[in-house]
C-alpha cells in the first residue's frame, strides 16, 4: 500500500486559524467528535463504494508538522506560542469507520473522528480531499464493473488524471472492480497487473503497419497486443496482426490480441472476432478503448460485442459527469455537550451526539434496504423515523442488525488490521453482491432508506428547538 508522509500543512488556512484561536482561548484540550459522510449519492446512482479508509489512517499516524511548515506559517503571522505547539503536534485521537469496501448511503455517518478540538478540526480537509475522491472513483468503477460481465477492466486514466490524483484513481478503481492499470507507478505502489498495447505513433514511425507489429512482436513475445485501428482495423489492422500472430506460433510465441481505439466497436469487435477464429487464432483477445463509460459498455453489450477487455481513462478517473462526491465533516459533540448544525434547509441540519449506524439484514442474508442511526449505546431499535418527514416510520425489531461503524484508530494509533488492496476489493464484491438489484440499475432506483431511532431524532429536535427561539 501506498505510505504518505504529508505535511501538517495539507489543509485549508482555516483549519489553522480556528486551531489558533482554541489554542489561545485556552481550549486547547477541550474534546470534539465529527462525523464524515455525504448527502447525494453520484452518477444519479443507487449506491456508494467507501474508499480512501487506509490512506487516511496512514496520514493520521504520520501527521506533523515540520521546520519548514512553521517557518511559513510564521511568515502568515501565527502567534509564536501557538507555532511552538505545531512544532509536537500530533494526532492522538480516535477514529471509527465502516470497513473500506463498504457499500454506503447518504446522511449516514461513514466515519467518525474523536479528540481534542484541535486534532479532530485540523484533519478535515485532508480526510475530505482522500475520502471523498476515492469513493467517488470506486463508485463509478463499480457500476461498470456492473455491466463488463466477464469482460475484465483496465484502468488507463492517469494521463487525464488530475495531477498526482490519478494515483489514488488507480487504487480505486480496483475497489471498485478493475483489474489491472496502464499506471507503471500505480502498479508497482500497490502490486497490480500492469496492462498497455502500443500507440499510434509507434506504427506511424514505421513505413508500414506489418513492419510495426513484426518489430513489437520481437521485442515482446509474451505480451503482444496490436493497435489495429491507425490505418484501416479490417482491411488492414486485423489480417496484419493475424500474420505476424502466426508468425509468432512458429517461433514457439503467440500473441495475446488487439485493441481497438475507434469506429464502430460492436461491429468492429464481431468482425475481427470472426477473422481470429477463421484462421485458427481463438485466443487473440479483444480489447477496446475510446471514451468508455458504464453507458457505453453496456450499449456494446446490449448489441453483442465481443470485447474481452474494456480499457477505460478519463470518464473513470475524473468521475464524469459528476465531478466530486459531496462528502462533509460536521461537528457532533463539543466539550462533552451534542451539537448541530441548523440550515433553512431541514435536510441539511445535522445530527448531534456519538452516533452508531445499523444496517438491516434480511432472511436471506441480503441488504434489507434501510440503515438506522442511533446514540452509541442504545439498545437494539425497533423502529426507525424518517430523519426530515414527520410521522413517517419503519418497524426494524424483525431484522438482523449489522453495525458498520467499528474502531480503526486508538490514541493516534492504527488498530485494525492492514488490508491488502485485493482484499478490500473483495470485500466490496462481496457486499455489493448482498445489495438488491433495484438499488443498483441505472435508471431511477430505488432509494435505501435512511432512519433515526427515535432517541436520536428527539435530541435532534430539541436542540434544533432550543436554537430556533
Amino acid at each position: 500500500m501506498l505510505s504518505f508522509a504529508i505535511s501538517g500543512t495539507y489543509t485549508d488556512l482555516y483549519e489553522i486559524t480556528m486551531a489558533e484561536t482554541y489554542f489561545l482561548e485556552g481550549r486547547k484540550d477541550d474534546t470534539a467528535c465529527f462525523d464524515y459522510f455525504f448527502r447525494k449519492i453520484p452518477y444519479k446512482g443507487g449506491y456508494v463504494v467507501f474508499a480512501g479508509l487506509q490512506d487516511v489512517l496512514n496520514i493520521l499516524s504520520d501527521l506533523h508538522f515540520t521546520d519548514e511548515d512553521i517557518a511559513f506559517l510564521k511568515g502568515l503571522k501565527f502567534n509564536t506560542s501557538f507555532l511552538e505547539y505545531l512544532k509536537h503536534f500530533r494526532f492522538r485521537g480516535n477514529v471509527y469507520a465502516c470497513q473500506e469496501g463498504e457499500i454506503v448511503f447518504p446522511n449516514a455517518p461513514v466515519l467518525r473522528v474523536e479528540g481534542t478540538i484541535i486534532e479532530a478540526q485540523m484533519v478535515e480537509t485532508l480526510l475530505l480531499n482522500i475520502l471523498n475522491f476515492e469513493s467517488l472513483i470506486a463508485t463509478k468503477a463499480s457500476r461498470m464493473k456492473l455491466v463488463a460481465g466477464n469482460s475484465l477492466l483496465s484502468d488507463f486514466g492517469l494521463r487525464r488524471a488530475q495531477g498526482m490524483g490519478g494515483i489514488l484513481a488507480t487504487k480505486a478503481a480496483v475497489i471498485g472492480g478493475f483489474d489491472s492499470t496502464s499506471n507503471v507507478y500505480g502498479a508497482r505502489l500497490y502490486d497490480l497487473p500492469a496492462a498497455g498495447t502500443m500507440a499510434h505513433s509507434f506504427i506511424e514511425s514505421y513505413d508500414n503497419e506489418l513492419d510495426a507489429f513484426r518489430a513489437f512482436a520481437r521485442c515482446r513475445p509474451d505480451d503482444c497486443i496490436f493497435l489495429a485501428d491507425t490505418y484501416d482495423t479490417l482491411k488492414s489492422g486485423v489480417p496484419n496482426a493475424i500474420i505476424v500472430a502466426k508468425e509468432m506460433e512458429k517461433a514457439g510465441h503467440r500473441a495475446k490480441g488487439i485493441r481497438l481505439d475507434s469506429g464502430d466497436l460492436a461491429y468492429l469487435s464481431k468482425a475481427a472476432r470472426k477473422m481470429f477464429d477463421e484462421a485458427g487464432l481463438p485466443y487473440m483477445k479483444i480489447a477496446a478503448s475510446n471514451q468508455l463509460d458504464e453507458f457505453v459498455i453496456k450499449s456494446l453489450q446490449d448489441q453483442g460485442a465481443v470485447i474481452d477487455i474494456f480499457g477505460v481513462g478519463t470518464r473513470l478517473v475524473t468521475g464524469q459527469p459528476d465531478a466530486a462526491l459531496d462528502g462533509v465533516y460536521k461537528l457532533s459533540m463539543a466539550s462533552g455537550k451534542p451539537r448541530l448544525k441548523l440550515s433553512e434547509t431541514f435536510e441539511k441540519t445535522t445530527l448531534p451526539g456519538i452516533k452508531q449506524v445499523s444496517r438491516m439484514i434480511d432472511e436471506n442474508g441480503l441488504f434489507f434496504g434501510a440503515d438506522a442511526i442511533a446514540l452509541k449505546g442504545e439498545q437494539k431499535t425497533t423502529i426507525m423515523y424518517h430523519p426530515f418527514e414527520p410521522g413517517k416510520s419503519l418497524p426494524i425489531e424483525t431484522f438482523v442488525h449489522q453495525p458498520l461503524l467499528r474502531q480503526v484508530m486508538q490514541q493516534g494509533k492504527i488498530i485494525a488490521t492492514q488490508l491488502s488492496l485485493k482484499e478490500i476489493a473483495n470485500y466490496a464484491r462481496e457486499r455489493l453482491s448482498l445489495l438488491p438489484q433495484e438499488f443498483k440499475r441505472f435508471e431511477n432506483p430505488h432509494v435505501y432508506k435512511v432512519g433515526l431511532s427515535k432517541k436520536l431524532l428527539e435530541l435532534r429536535d430539541d436542540i434544533r428547538t432550543h436554537y430556533k427561539k
